[in-house]
């Protein structure tokens, strides 16, 4: 019997969604299940949500226990085979809203703001700190588990944890999967329901949030040329003034100029790079269809939202599930069943991508099995596709440095080698910068040299 241990229960859907998925597999099926979070009311929530689900769709048979703040820790990932971590550290507010407002004091505007540039350095900062108390536990009560990472940024995040800890941990995230039919659905080749009828096969390598679609295939002929030709229209068509505009403007763009598509959302890749968020060029944010702002309007309609999402989930008696495309319970069952597998994850750079630094955290297909789950090798990306790459990584191995160090420069550097951010700001200004969030952030950072 598979023990598992979520961490971040209090999110109620994507719990739903993982463990869902776990209620679904027979091998799964009577596994102990451990909730942790440390807001009690979500906890709750959660709890009384899989109680319903493991019921309706199992029977009853999986054993589910929650557990509530740091003290329950230690009993909430003992003996666990597999941890799933999906927390938030600070949540929208203070942290979230601290990331967007202070930037934007100094003339920096973001999107999304979780991955890399000051948003994403920040959120590693804070989140680092946790997962290592997490890991440190573990290494004691639970030394073999899995670490399933679904926070984000994977990379930092991720890189962190095998830098710094015994503890196996993989990143996942669910661009990859989604990224080939939401291309072709969105340039009218086919829809979602008959991608899954046709025999469309890709390859995809690169890291979290910037991984390339390499090669996508319907049988032997290269559907490239046709995706090219169809998002040049269509790009071309949208930056008019009284063109309809499109929700992919960024990476179709992309594709133009550098020949590949990137997985995830153009919301995402327009703070990844230089080239878009420019306060002389304002026109390329309508042009493009940017959303500043994006993720803390997210959050607003989400935590309004859940106040009838948590009738319908929490309170819904007749609760039910079926499995998502997400790779969780994919590792799961391989793990336990030697049943092989397929899956894309962050993991180390143990020779996978040949062009890209040792030390980088990268998103590549790997094999699952009794062993674990081992990653393939793609050899070299095309080099335009790995320089994208790096400017990324220069980052994130910096993020990484910062919070294991605990060095105040470490932190600058990090900062004045995001591509966004040193596109808009000087150096002077980008450490004052840092300075202000740091100051902003208090005692949800530890003390910087």
């Amino acid at each position: 019997m598979a023990k598992i241990t979520f961490l971040g229960a209090g999110s109620t859907v994507f719990a739903k969604n993982i463990l869902g998925d776990c209620l679904c597999r027979p091998s799964l099926q009577d596994a102990e299940i451990a909730l942790y979070d440390i807001d009690p009311q979500r906890l709750k929530d959660s709890h009384a949500m899989m109680k319903v689900l493991n019921k309706n769709i199992n029977k009853g048979r999986a054993k589910i226990t929650a557990h509530c703040g740091k003290r329950e820790l230690r009993t909430a990932l003992r003996d666990a085979d597999f941890v799933v971590n999906a927390i938030q550290v600070g949540g929208y507010e203070p942290c979230t809203v601290t990331d967007f407002e202070i930037p934007k004091k100094f003339g920096l505007r973001q999107t999304i703001a979780d991955t890399v540039g000051i948003g994403g350095l920040f959120r590693s900062l804070r989140t680092i700190p946790v997962m290592l108390e997490f890991a440190q536990v573990m290494e004691k009560v639970c030394p073999n588990a899995w670490f399933l990472n679904y926070t984000n940024p994977q990379c930092a995040l991720v890189g962190a944890m095998l830098r710094a800890t015994e503890i196996r941990t993989v990143g996942l995230c669910h661009s990859v999967q989604d990224c080939a039919p939401a291309l072709l659905n969105n340039l009218g080749i086919c829809t979602w329901d008959e991608y899954k009828k046709r025999d469309i096969r890709w390859e995809v390598g690169g890291i979290n949030h910037m991984a390339w679609l390499l090669s996508i295939k319907e049988g032997d002929k290269d559907l490239y040329p046709e995706i090219k030709r169809r998002a040049a229209k269509l790009v071309a068509a949208a930056r008019k003034k009284d063109g309809e505009k499109n929700y992919d403007m960024v990476r179709l763009h992309m594709m133009k100029h550098f020949g590949y598509y990137i997985t995830e959302s153009s919301e995402h890749n327009a703070e990844y790079h230089p080239y878009w968020i420019k306060p002389h060029m304002p026109h390329l944010i309508e042009e493009f269809n940017i959303p500043l702002d994006e993720y803390p309007r997210r959050c607003v309609n989400l935590i309004e939202g859940w106040k009838k999402q948590r009738k319908d989930i929490v309170k819904n008696k007749k609760l039910s599930h079926k499995l998502s495309a997400e790779f969780g319970s994919v590792i799961m069952n391989s793990i336990v069943t030697n049943e092989p597998s397929r899956v894309h994850a962050s993991v180390l750079n143990s020779g996978s991508i040949s062009n890209l630094p040792s030390s980088a955290i990268v998103e590549v297909a790997c094999l699952v099995d009794k062993n674990g789950v081992q990653p393939t090798v793609i050899g070299d990306l095309p080099e335009q596709c790995a320089a994208l790459n790096r400017t990324n990584i220069n980052t994130q191995l910096l993020t990484i440095e910062a919070a294991l160090t605990q060095k105040k420069d470490a932190v600058y550097h990090a900062a004045m080698l995001d591509p966004h951010t040193a596109a808009e700001l000087d150096l002077d200004s980008i450490k004052k910068l840092c300075d202000a969030l740091i100051k902003a952030h208090g005692t949800w950072l530890p003390k910087y040299k």
